[in-house]
């Protein structure tokens, strides 16, 4: 015999209210608090619009999160909901019932619907009540912005049914609505809509933000601005940026991009994807920073030995906790340069990748004392360089005695290949072998991945297909 949950009286209330399609304001002025969120799901995913208008302008909590529920293609109930806020803004004291001051569009929330619904461990205690509602003395609040928080992300060419009717009922209504973005993403959009689209947005909320335009050095200088008012950013990525053939041209652009970064005072975060346009001019762009980064991604990009001579010097790399040099070649470079950095974050490091730096022995060896000290790292990444096997058996004894270090990731050793680049697959198989028992003879449990360059599989620059070499300690007799 089946034995079935009997509905609680708070979904059979919900239900038997849902079955009049005409609630008053009345009714939800007098209506139990506990019931508002499961009859407000109810009546969203039923599209019962006149309801749902009724309930935004009686919204018990301070915070409405409906980012989960939104489906794009079906903005009818987003619609509604914008039409309540309108009559909400047109008041000049709200009802009694509605604390209603934070619209949520991000994907997020789903705790609050769960707590409310019954659907989680939560309960509905008149405790954790108290912390969604406001005090008494608000219940009257004279007309104030309303904040509304979503996570842009600008496509090129149109934009989706949701967003493109949201951002134009936020333009029409700019001076009593906030409009909040803490993660804005930019994908190949054409600046004269950026431009529009962030001159509605409170550009001082945005926390983390990524470009993905090909942009070239003028276009980033016309962002630049945009960029200087991001006062909380804490993370920047940016994706490849074409300098343009005009040299002159090009520094007052790099002045007016670097120059942005003084402005950014909460940075932690910076990641830059091919940005050639510093190559000789990184030092600008160090100097402009106002606090201690905790990770750091230059890739596939050409910096002079100034450069990295300016990198170890800048007191906002001591701190790092992550470091991407991918892609930026340093064969030519002093070989002191790495060991000056490394010792720098030796205390914090925690992630560092140099692939595909054209590192030699020399180059490795000169840093390897230092890579030694690095007692919290726990991710390190050479492939693609220009190791031997005498240099990699040195580096597997020098990281032997790093505590935290769990993926390792080595080059194929030079004596692997043939002199045009052919791969040697029974000297690659023996020189596993050799570094198994380099492992063993070290006596500590390790993964180690061997990568070939370029990979015979997908013709990538490194290969990720390797079969790792994996030694564990037996076990004691």
């Amino acid at each position: 015999m089946s034995v079935h949950t009997p509905p609680r009286l708070v979904d059979l209330a919900g239900m038997r209210l849902l079955r009049d399609n005409d609630l008053d304001f009345s009714t939800l002025e007098s209506l139990p608090i506990e019931l508002f969120p499961p009859l407000f799901l109810e009546a969203f995913h039923g599209r019962r619009v006149e309801t749902l208008k009724a309930m935004v302008q009686t919204w018990p909590f301070v915070r409405l999160p409906v980012g989960a529920l939104i489906d794009p293609p079906h903005v009818g109930p987003l619609q509604a909901m914008l039409e309540a806020l309108d009559a909400l803004l047109a008041q000049k004291v709200r009802s009694r019932r509605c604390k209603l001051r934070v619209l949520d569009l991000r994907n997020t929330g789903q705790n609050f619907w769960s707590m409310w619904s019954g659907a989680s461990s939560y309960g509905c205690s008149s405790s954790r009540m108290a912390q969604v509602t406001e005090p008494r003395s608000m219940t009257k609040q004279h007309l104030a912005p309303l904040k509304v928080f979503i996570d842009l992300c600008l496509k090129e060419k149109t934009l989706d049914n949701f967003l493109t009717y949201f951002l134009w009922w936020v333009e029409q209504r700019k001076s009593s609505i906030h409009l909040c973005c803490k993660k804005l993403k930019i994908i190949s959009m054409p600046m004269d809509n950026i431009v529009k689209i962030l001159s509605m947005v409170q550009l001082g909320c945005i926390q983390e933000m990524q470009v993905s335009c090909t942009w070239n050095l003028s276009t980033l200088a016309t962002f630049a601005p945009f960029l200087g008012e991001m006062c909380n950013l804490q993370r920047l990525v940016l994706f490849p940026i074409h300098v343009s053939a005009f040299k002159k041209q090009e520094e007052h652009h790099i002045v007016q991009i670097t120059s942005q970064f003084l402005k950014l005072g909460h940075l932690r975060d910076l990641h830059l994807e091919s940005p050639s346009f510093l190559e000789g001019h990184l030092d600008q762009m160090l100097r402009c920073l106002k606090s201690p980064l905790d990770s750091l991604s230059i890739i596939s990009c050409w910096l002079t030995e100034s450069d990295l001579t300016h990198l170890c010097q800048s007191p906002d790399v001591s701190q790092l906790k992550s470091l991407d040099l991918s892609g930026v070649t340093m064969t030519d470079f002093k070989p002191e340069l790495l060991q000056v950095l490394l010792e720098k974050v030796a205390a914090t490091m925690q992630e560092l990748d140099f692939d595909m730096c054209g590192i030699t022995d020399s180059q490795l060896e000169a840093f390897l004392p230092a890579l030694s000290r690095c007692s919290q790292l726990r991710s390190f990444s050479l492939c693609g360089n220009l190791l031997s096997t005498a240099g990699m058996e040195k580096l597997l004894r020098h990281t032997a005695v790093l505590p935290c270090l769990r993926q390792e990731r080595y080059p194929a050793p030079q004596e692997t290949y043939r002199p045009w680049g052919v791969l040697l697959e029974a000297r690659l198989a023996q020189l596993r072998a050799q570094l198994l028992e380099i492992l063993r003879d070290l006596g500590r449990p390790r993964i180690i991945w061997i990568s070939l360059s370029p990979c015979p599989r997908c013709d990538e620059a490194v290969c990720h297909h390797m079969e790792p070499i994996i030694y564990s300690c037996p076990a004691p007799a």
